[in-house]
């Protein structure tokens, strides 16, 4: 702004000021909300009971993830995969998501799986 003055100058910085206000009770709403609508410090630290519970939930949903790949698993060994790692590249080459659906399967994976059909 080649024409800007003192009086200028300062009008832009109290909009700018303004705006900054605004845009921070908007991001202070909008947090508020989603730690309502998503989870967050309920005011109560967990307690033994509760702990547990998110722990056999946990198993259990581990427990029918693994029911559902053993079928797949067992015909990945029957076709010769031994290892870990060699299971997984099966999996990967079937097309069958992880459980986040998001990557390829590593041995590791595989180990954790077969453990909790193990269990």
């Amino acid at each position: 702004m080649a024409n800007a003055n003192r009086l200028t100058i300062g009008v832009m910085a109290m909009v700018a000021e303004d705006e900054a206000q605004r845009i921070s009770d908007r991001t202070k709403v909008v947090l508020a909300a989603s730690k309502k609508t998503l989870g967050g410090y309920r005011g109560t630290p967990p307690t033994a009971k509760t702990r547990a519970k998110a722990y056999e939930a946990q198993r259990a949903k581990t427990a029918a993830r693994a029911a559902l790949l053993k079928p797949e698993i067992e015909k990945a060994q029957k076709a010769g995969a031994r290892t870990w790692r060699a299971i997984a590249e099966v999996l990967n080459e079937r097309g069958i998501p992880t459980a986040t659906g998001v990557g390829e399967w590593s041995g590791v994976q595989v180990g954790r799986i077969l453990a909790a059909l193990a269990s």
